[in-house]
């Protein structure tokens, strides 16, 4: 192993990511400050990049998102996802025990760095300039390590549990480190075998412009708006004044009035396999857009032809007038402005209606979750760490949402998820990876406490 270099750009680093689906890109870009001349890079997809790396990630893509789509076809497309999702399990947690062995996956990943030269090349343009890489998908980590990076290198990770593949095959070697999304990760990792002081406890990585930095005054100020849109019949807020002032502070739980109607949004997944939900949700709630009960903002995220499909189905459904207004959608062609818009959109959110994938994250910002069937194992555990939290449900048939989302809304249930995410979820995640790379935790407390805040 090459001696650790020493850099005077100790406070930046490489962030990358890939292009595997929303989740691994979400997650590096609220990191974007932290990243070495502004810039994230994608690993699957930039500049100069050998032929045979970009073959080698293309295939992994092309498959990843004709199985989501392929899904969508009865009883075939099931047995065939299954089939896929098994090579990808998370096995059970317990009896507590070890998991160190590397699976088939991972040893397929592992042969085709090795042989292939995989991600070879990459890893000698960030050499020239060793700083630490924070990566969002495992296999740019492994790939530094085993082509002998100078830098430190850091994995951050984007479930709420994770398979075996998130780690090398032999992990007690290994120096990779990771900064874990909850304390059920950290346990995660320990049976896979990584070492103690590799693992991190920082929570995901949320967008600072929606939480307001360290002291979360963006965050606090917009939970006391949509609490109000939350708790129309005051079931919630009265009988839990008291914590909501404590959380909030008093000057921002407590507005007079909220500041934008009531707001549903639902996101489709990055294959756009669920948009036909999206379409059962607003036929079902045509009555309340019309009388302005509700507002939806439909994500198509960076697919047109998933935009093109939403604002087509609204004018057949006679509610083309209502485009833009009541009803919204959200595209852009490039991912980081859609992030942004994204962003922007959710300070004004109320209820986010969405798969169980790294979006299961931003419950942390005060906002309740209706769970789209998970697609795949890594989001039936995202789907359990939101209902262990208390603060998301699995969605009851859309083709009757008009009934049980105001249902629900009325119970208070929405307002108390809203204070259950924000209190259980972590809020500090970008705060707690740039301190840990910048080197100013003192003297370290890795996994026996989390970095408070």
């Amino acid at each position: 192993m090459k001696t650790k270099k020493k850099n005077s750009n100790h406070q930046k680093a490489w962030v990358v990511a890939v292009d595997m689906g929303y989740g691994h890109q979400r997650a590096a870009f609220p990191l974007k400050k932290l990243a070495y001349g502004g810039k994230i890079i994608n690993a699957s997809n930039y500049p100069g990049m050998p032929k045979s790396d970009r073959r080698i990630w293309q295939e992994s893509k092309k498959f990843y998102e004709f199985i989501s789509r392929f899904q969508r076809i009865p009883v075939v497309g099931r047995k065939a996802f299954d089939i896929f999702d098994k090579l990808q399990a998370i096995l059970p947690f317990y009896p507590k025990r070890d998991l160190s062995k590397p699976n088939l996956q991972l040893r397929e990943v592992d042969h085709l760095i090795r042989k292939n030269g995989w991600g070879k090349q990459l890893i000698s343009k960030f050499e020239k300039n060793p700083l630490p890489l924070v990566t969002t998908f495992p296999i740019p980590a492994m790939m530094a390590e085993i082509w002998d990076y100078s830098g430190e290198i850091y994995c951050v990770i984007c479930d709420a549990d994770i398979s075996r593949t998130w780690v090398p095959p032999d992990p007690a070697k290994s120096r990779i480190k990771y900064f874990a999304s909850n304390y059920r990760v950290v346990e995660r990792l320990k049976l896979y075998g990584v070492k103690t002081e590799n693992i991190f406890l920082t929570g995901f990585p949320l967008p600072p412009e929606l939480t307001g930095g360290r002291f979360l005054e963006v965050l606090r100020s917009d939970l006391g708006y949509r609490l109000l849109n939350l708790d129309p019949m005051k079931k919630y807020i009265p009988s839990y004044r008291s914590t909501i002032i404590e959380k909030l502070g008093a000057h921002k739980c407590c507005p007079k009035k909220p500041n934008h109607p009531l707001t549903l949004m639902f996101a489709v997944g990055g294959a756009g396999a669920q948009r036909d939900l999206g379409m059962d949700i607003i036929r079902s709630l045509s009555k309340k857009i019309r009388s302005n009960q509700i507002r939806v903002i439909l994500v198509a995220g960076i697919r047109n032809e998933v935009n093109r499909y939403f604002r087509k189905n609204i004018r057949k459904m006679g509610l083309g007038k209502y485009l833009d207004k009541n009803i919204k959608t959200i595209f852009s062609a490039g991912r980081e402005e859609y992030f942004r818009k994204f962003n922007r959109a959710l300070r004004t959110v109320d209820i986010l209606w969405t798969k169980p994938s790294e979006l299961s994250f931003y419950t942390a910002l005060g906002l309740p979750i209706i769970i789209a069937p998970p697609v795949g194992s890594q989001e039936d555990f995202n789907q359990k760490w939101l209902m262990t939290i208390g603060s998301g449900l699995p969605q009851e048939d859309a083709k009757y949402t008009g009934e049980w989302l105001f249902d629900w809304l009325e119970s208070g249930w929405f307002a108390e998820a809203a204070m259950q995410g924000f209190m259980e979820g972590g809020k500090y995640g970008v705060y707690n990876i740039e301190k840990i790379i910048k080197h100013k935790l003192g003297e370290v407390k890795r996994v026996k406490t989390v970095l408070q805040y």
